[in-house]
C-alpha cells in the first residue's frame, strides 16, 4: 500500500515548486489525477481539491476529506467541468486539445495554472510517442498569452531524471498574483 508520505514525495518538483502561489482560499483542480500524488500534496498543504479523472479508485481509498474526487470522461464531447471556477489548476502528464483552451477560462482572478507534461521529441525516449499526446515548442506559452494569463515560469526542455524526457511545463496566473513563490535551489 502506498503511504502518504509517499503520494507527497512523488509530486513533480514542477508543482511542488508553484504550488503555493495558488491563493488557499480557493479549490483547485487536479485534472486527469491519476493515483493522486498531487491532490495528496494540495490536500496536505491545506487547499480543498476536485480531482478527476477516468478512473477514480485510488483517489477514493485515500478517504481525505480535503479531496473530493470525480470520475469524469474528460475526453468526451462535451466538457464535462463547464462553468466551473478554481484557485488553481494542476495537470501533469495529460493532453487532450480540444478542451485546453477551457483552462485559463475556469481560472478566478489571481488563480493559478500548474501544467506539465511530454513535449515534442519526446518519442526519442519513448512513451508518448504519438503527437497527439506531445505539446508543440511553445504550444502552453501561446495557451498563456492568448488567454491573458500571466507566465510566472516557462520551460521546454530536456529531463534527464527520473528518466530521459522532453517536456513543457508552465506556471501562470490569471491577473495579478496572490501567493508567494519561494526561491528554490537545485531542483
Amino acid at each position: 500500500m502506498i503511504s502518504l508520505h509517499d503520494e507527497i514525495s512523488g509530486a513533480s518538483p514542477w508543482i511542488r515548486r508553484f504550488v503555493s502561489a495558488i491563493p488557499i482560499d480557493g479549490r483547485v483542480l487536479d485534472l486527469a489525477c491519476g493515483t493522486g500524488r498531487h491532490a495528496v500534496l494540495l490536500a496536505s498543504l491545506g487547499y480543498r481539491v476536485l480531482a478527476v479523472d477516468q478512473d477514480i479508485t485510488a483517489i477514493e481509498a485515500l478517504r481525505n476529506p480535503a479531496i473530493e474526487a470525480r470520475k469524469e470522461d474528460l475526453e468526451a464531447e462535451s466538457w464535462p467541468l463547464a462553468g466551473q471556477l478554481f484557485a488553481g489548476i494542476v495537470v501533469s502528464n495529460y493532453l487532450y486539445r480540444p478542451f485546453l483552451d477551457q483552462l485559463p477560462q475556469m481560472l478566478s482572478e489571481g488563480g493559478v495554472l500548474i501544467y506539465e507534461t511530454f513535449a515534442d521529441g519526446n518519442a526519442e525516449f519513448g512513451k508518448p510517442s504519438n503527437p497527439n499526446f506531445l505539446l508543440k515548442p511553445g504550444e502552453l506559452f501561446a495557451l498563456a498569452a492568448r488567454s491573458d494569463l500571466k507566465v510566472i515560469a516557462y520551460e521546454d526542455i530536456y529531463l534527464d531524471r527520473p528518466k530521459p524526457a522532453m517536456v513543457q511545463r508552465i506556471c501562470a496566473v490569471k491577473g495579478r498574483l496572490k501567493g508567494c513563490i519561494p526561491l528554490q535551489f537545485g531542483d
